[in-house]
């Protein structure tokens, strides 16, 4: 398996200073919030967003440098995705992320949503002080799909209609907008050419996609251990995810077990094993591979450099997570 290190070592010494740099950035006058925020930050995480932010500067900068700007966007970018899984906490009512107790159970469901939006505020300042127009539509756009996505989500609890668009529509709009649009945000700082700046963005689109499709998989493939969260949580909440849509096609049965919520003894049970006899895992493991394949086609559009290529070992990690 390909380590974090790998393509981390370019931008380890900027992501070590960026998590001190959040949480001064975000230092509130409230005493609770402050200590929220900062529990956040020190609860840790792979980081790979403002590292994606990092890696597109390095590879678009003419100095091959992040410039000060870069800097404080990936700063704004992993604000913003902090920012949304704390709301996702309060919603899915979850006890537990990346096995350390969530804000919501520490702190209560209203410092949980206040400190959520106060980190969304706060991104939202620092990003107008960038300069730059488009980089603040960009984020902006983000922040608007993350609700879009979490309606989306709730909408299409146990709906077993769920089209196939709909359901990549939704895993664009909670993950991956975030990767393509900071991605592009990154290439428009750079001053990069619309082709290049575009490239940038279905990268960050087409890797952030499959890095939902795999998270899909590894919630049927993984232990509760592994996750920092139960094995089929999402199923058991009603989520419609790709190895269940592939399943649904073999076992048309399962939609009667999903649609009456699971409410029987065995209900579950019987589900995870019509998942696991289908092709459903193998076919999303090819539709998440079918996504990374387009984003290293996206990427190698920018001349070869270290940045590059560390961002090419990025979607070899994500992908093979699932193996």
């Amino acid at each position: 398996m390909v380590s974090v290190a790998s393509f981390f070592d370019l931008v380890e010494q900027d992501l070590n200073q960026l998590t001190e740099n959040v949480k001064n950035l975000v230092g509130a006058k409230h005493q609770v919030l402050r200590l929220a925020a900062e529990y956040l930050f020190e609860a840790g995480g792979k980081r790979i967003r403002p590292a994606l932010v990092l890696l597109m500067a390095r590879a678009t900068s003419p100095s091959g440098e992040p410039t000060e700007k870069h800097r404080r966007l990936a700063e704004i970018t992993e604000m913003i995705h902090t920012a949304s899984l704390v709301h996702d906490d309060v919603i899915d009512v979850s006890d537990v992320r990346r096995g350390a107790e969530t804000v919501n159970y520490l702190f209560g469901n209203k410092v949980a949503v206040l400190a959520g939006d106060f980190l969304f505020a706060k991104s939202s300042i620092y990003l107008a002080r960038l300069g730059s127009l488009e980089v603040v539509e960009l984020l902006a756009t983000v922040i608007d799909h993350l609700a879009e996505g979490e309606m989306l989500q709730i909408k299409n609890q146990f709906d077993t209609t769920l089209a196939f668009d709909e359901y990549i529509e939704k895993s664009f709009y909670k993950t991956a907008s975030l990767m393509a649009n900071s991605c592009r945000a990154a290439a428009v700082l750079s001053d990069m050419p619309e082709e290049l700046c575009d490239a940038a963005y279905n990268y960050g689109r087409h890797l952030g996609i499959a890095f939902q499709v795999v998270d899909d998989l590894l919630d049927f493939t993984s232990s509760t251990e592994t996750l920092g969260k139960p094995a089929a949580s999402d199923l058991r909440q009603g989520q419609i995810t790709a190895p269940v849509l592939y399943a649904l096609q073999e076992f048309p049965e399962l939609s009667i077990l999903i649609q009456r919520e699971f409410k029987l003894n065995g209900d579950i049970e019987q589900a995870l094993d019509w998942v696991k006899k289908s092709q459903g895992l193998i076919r999303t493991k090819e539709l998440a591979n079918q996504h990374i394949k387009q984003a290293i086609l996206a990427v190698e559009k920018f001349p070869p450099s270290p940045a590059r290529q560390a961002m090419i070992d990025l979607t070899d990690y994500v992908l093979k997570r699932v193996f």
